[in-house]
């Protein structure tokens, strides 16, 4: 069995950051959503992967190399346009073979991982598998309609009125068999190939399409609030560990990561938070769900529920909250301003506040 993983698309919910990189790579308690993907594929015993890319190939390659460091071997496939998931399975077709596979949505995150649902798709290998889960509102996905007996009748990409609240998650499992689908399919009006139109010829055509409805954690992370909330989610399992410098005058509490070189300078630090590697945090106060990536610099501030990207710094600006903070970012005070804030910067951002 192989796996296809979607690494191209442009990120324009997670603008500004994305104009200058991979929405993929942006990092949740300071690791890429991306490889959190990788390192389900490889526990599900799938070691062959086909990474789709698109405009940031050459960083998507950078970070993630031939995927030795994760137990796999990838293939990069280009992917001109991103014209729908569907073009994704058609342009990957050679490389596929006739295998079996499993196609994963870079952006997306599952807590628990692939494995059960691969094995179950191994032991009964209907033609294809799809993933579920109930949302509040289901006009952003794909949405799936089933019969009394659960099984799958009919499948809507993005609905203006959806027939149910079952969503699709960003992971399929399929047989040879969706070459053909993907094959008969027209674009549709957004001008893309969806996957979608795909599974419903498969079920049009009574092809055997089951579905998993999952009632674990899943986020696609394609917005400022569902990476805030993921980055949550993934703090409160980190396990407690210090291996950087914490001075005398400071105080950590909880589950708290201080990873190698970092510096913690007359500063209370409240878990859960992790600290990168090179970063310092001086007279200042980091709360809980609170991601600081390496060679940061935190300075008289305060600082919750929020991600930092490496190389950025905040001085002297009272407290920020749910923010996301691009790369080589520095935030600095000027005058009169409010007792907290809620930023989404670039990279390479200068923003001045008013104190």
């Amino acid at each position: 069995m192989k796996a296809l993983v979607l690494s191209g698309g442009a990120g324009t919910r997670l603008r500004p950051i994305t104009h200058t990189s991979a929405k993929q790579l942006v990092p949740v308690a300071n690791k890429a959503v991306l490889f959190y993907g990788l390192e389900s594929i490889a526990e599900a015993g799938i070691t062959e992967v086909g990474m789709i890319v698109g405009d940031t190939a050459a960083e998507i390659q950078e970070a993630v190399g031939d995927g030795s460091k994760f137990g796999l071997r990838i293939t990069y496939i280009p992917q001109e346009h991103p014209l729908g998931l569907a073009h994704a399975v058609l342009i990957a077709r050679d490389w596929l073979g006739d295998d079996d596979f499993v196609m994963y949505l870079g952006d997306n995150f599952i807590v628990g991982g692939i494995s059960a649902l691969v094995e179950e798709f191994r032991h009964n290998r209907p033609d294809a598998q799809i993933l579920l889960t109930r949302v509040p509102d289901p006009r952003a996905f794909g949405v799936a309609e089933l019969d009394g007996a659960g099984g799958v009748v009919g499948l809507e990409e993005k609905p203006e009125h959806p027939k149910s609240d079952l969503a699709l998650v960003g992971v399929y499992l399929f047989t040879p068999a969706i070459h053909d689908a993907v094959r008969a399919v027209k674009p549709s009006w957004r001008g893309e190939l969806e996957i979608t139109h795909a599974i419903q010829h498969l079920i049009d055509a009574r092809a055997d399409v089951r579905c998993t409805v999952i009632r674990g954690y899943w986020k696609d992370t394609g917005n400022v609030d569902d990476m805030l909330e993921v980055n949550r989610t993934v703090l409160e399992e980190l396990p407690r560990r210090i291996d950087g410098e914490v001075d005398d005058l400071s105080e950590t509490v909880g589950r708290v990561v201080v990873e190698e070189g970092a510096r913690i300078v007359n500063s209370r630090i409240v878990g859960p938070a992790v600290i990168g590697a090179g970063t310092v945090v001086d007279n200042s106060y980091v709360g809980p769900f609170t991601s600081i990536a390496e060679n940061c610099r935190i300075t008289d501030s305060e600082l919750e529920f929020s991600i930092v990207l490496r190389d950025s710094s905040i001085d002297g600006v009272g407290r920020i909250e749910s923010s996301l903070i691009g790369r080589h970012a520095e935030v600095t005070p000027a005058s009169h301003v409010p007792s907290a804030h809620r930023l989404v910067l670039g990279d390479h951002s200068k923003v001045q506040i008013h104190t």
